[in-house]
């Protein structure tokens, strides 16, 4: 947790999705300890009492599984009926479900897309007209450097967070004349649980794909606790991030995401060059 007690969040009413573990936890418990009103939903409020308990008049903690969407009013109503408003939204409730794109069936993949993707969307249009109301608010979303960069054995992951980017991007240019900042912001690798509890492998498997998914599960298996990010400083820079009067639009997190993201411009830069004269071919002549 952050020792950080200087107040600088004192006021200010947050509302985090998926906040029982990882960085939905960790960030109530810096938040309330900043002096915010904090908005904490989880599909177990149960394991958010021990904050309610100690922050009893700014802690409000409520139960939310966001592929609900009466459970998404529900939510919404009791937030607003308690404080009036909400300065920050954090769409951070997601997992992940190893496995290639022929391994992962549809009823592993629609739940996380549900969750990923349609429920950020409930939870954000249920928001979006009190944002729109006071012309003022953040809204920041949880993406990936898997909703950047597709790697094997996480596709449709990946494709459930690259759906969050473009969402975002969208969000960002609708929302900026009404004063409504959007940050997408995309981890790498990070000592949460996402690689253990929260995490999901496909039941089926194809030795096939052994040499690309493969590697994926066995990094899974492997790598569990030993990520090189921090929650505690990814936290307190996306919060940093949201105060700041100039909230970027993306937020790279950890050295791995930077990197593999840096190596992705770089080939696709090279790509569009080779190819810009049978990109360029593909209009009608000038004049036609």
């Amino acid at each position: 947790m952050s020792d950080s007690t200087n107040n600088t969040q004192a006021g200010k009413v947050w509302f985090i999705t998926g906040a029982s573990t990882g960085f939905g936890r960790e960030m109530a418990e810096q938040l309330l300890a900043d002096g915010a009103k904090v908005v904490a939903t989880a599909r177990k409020p149960d394991q958010l009492s021990d904050l309610a308990a100690k922050y009893p008049e700014t802690a409000l903690i409520l139960p939310l599984d966001v592929t609900k969407d009466d459970a998404v009013q529900s939510a919404v109503e009791k937030t607003l009926a308690k404080f009036g408003h909400v300065d920050v939204l954090v769409n951070n409730a997601g997992y992940g479900t190893a496995g290639a794109v022929e391994e992962v069936t549809e009823a592993e993949f629609m739940p996380m897309y549900e969750t990923n993707v349609f429920g950020l969307i409930r939870v954000t249009r249920a928001l979006l007209p009190q944002f729109r109301e006071r012309r003022s608010g953040h809204i920041v979303n949880l993406s990936s450097i898997g909703g950047l960069v597709g790697l094997p054995g996480w596709g449709l992951y990946n494709s459930s967070k690259f759906a969050v980017e473009g969402l975002s991007e969208a969000l960002f240019v609708e929302l900026a004349p009404l004063g409504i900042k959007v940050l997408i912001v995309e981890p790498g690798p990070f000592r949460t649980d996402f690689l253990g509890r929260s995490g999901q492998e496909a039941a089926k498997r194809i030795v096939d794909y052994d040499a690309t998914s493969g590697k994926t599960r066995e990094y899974m298996k492997s790598n569990d606790g030993k990520q090189a990010g921090d929650p505690v400083r990814a936290v307190q820079a996306i919060i940093a991030a949201v105060a700041s009067p100039n909230t970027p639009k993306h937020l790279l997190l950890g050295k791995l995401a930077l990197t593999r993201f840096r190596q992705k411009l770089d080939e696709f830069t090279q790509e569009i060059a080779i190819w810009e004269p049978v990109t360029l071919g593909a209009d009608f002549p000038e004049g036609q």
